[in-house]
């Protein structure tokens, strides 16, 4: 029964994950073939509710993976695939990814009033309920 339910589990969080992450990278790439957004940043779709939901995508999709092999696996290999997702988590957190890109970002627009207001109200990678309320608008 518990390995039916973390298959399950495990594959609703698999595709959730790629759902996210697929529906970031896209929104950010139509926002980025619009010559006029050439300097700009994205605050509009997922990007209202977290500065980097592909990455917040990607670690849900590696925990989903985790919990549908974990479901085949006995305790003690479950135990040590566990440190895939943690292992990405980290990267993107502490390593590359998320890190690179808010320098980057810092850089970039760093004095901009409108990133600071926007770095303010958007969190960094889990949306919040007051980013995710206070973050529908229409898309620019």
């Amino acid at each position: 029964m518990l390995a039916k339910v973390l298959a399950i589990g495990g594959g609703a969080l698999y595709a959730t994950g790629m759902l996210v992450e697929a529906v970031a990278d896209g929104q950010k790439s139509a926002f980025r073939r619009v010559p006029e957004n050439k300097e700009k940043f994205i605050t509009h779709g997922l990007w209202a509710w977290s500065r980097h939901p592909n990455y917040a995508g990607e670690i849900i999709l590696w925990w989903g993976a985790f919990l549908t092999a974990a479901s085949a696996l006995p305790l003690p290999a479950s135990v040590a695939a566990s440190a895939c997702p943690f292992f990405i988590h980290f990267l993107l957190t502490r390593v590359s990814g998320v890190p690179l890109l808010e320098a980057s970002a810092k850089k970039r627009w760093g004095d901009d009033a409108e990133y600071k207001a926007y770095k303010k109200r958007t969190p960094c990678l889990w949306p919040t309920l007051a980013s995710v309320l206070g973050g529908v608008r229409p898309s620019t």
